[in-house]
């Protein structure tokens, strides 16, 4: 199973992010979102930072997770590579991930995305697996 596939939209960019478990396509949906701004295969996991979000909904959720990501790098050029989801409800998640400062000497850049967005916003279960939708404003 893969991890996440782009979604090509006129002016922004998507993912969907896959996963066996809700939890596993909340990461895949982080690390598809990391993909869009770098290539991880150059980031290293130097450096470990704790991350909690809450939302009255599943959908909020993922919007919420992606978001305080983005806020990461962009207050502190920190681009994340490894994540390891440590709680999760439908409300709540905490998470560690692992990466470094990003560093253009050493980092392609990719796209600047600006946020997660609400819009054709999808979270579901389709037979076995967990699929999530999220559009990104750049």
């Amino acid at each position: 199973m893969k991890q996440f596939e782009i979604i090509d939209i006129s002016g922004d960019v998507g993912i969907r992010a896959f996963g066996k478990s809700i939890e596993e396509a909340f990461k895949n949906s982080a690390i598809g979102m990391y993909s869009l701004i770098t290539d991880l295969d150059d980031v290293k996991g130097e450096k470990s930072i704790s991350i909690s979000v809450e939302s009255n909904s599943l959908e909020g959720l993922l919007v919420s997770w992606l978001n305080e990501l983005i806020f990461h790098f962009d207050a502190y050029n920190f681009i994340g590579k490894d994540i390891v989801i440590l709680e999760m409800s439908d409300r709540k998640l905490k998470a560690n991930v692992k990466g470094e400062e990003f560093d253009t000497e050493r980092h392609e850049r990719k796209l600047l995305l600006k946020a997660a967005t609400y819009h054709r916003l999808k979270v579901e279960k389709v037979r076995d697996i967990w699929e999530a939708d999220i559009i990104f404003d750049i």
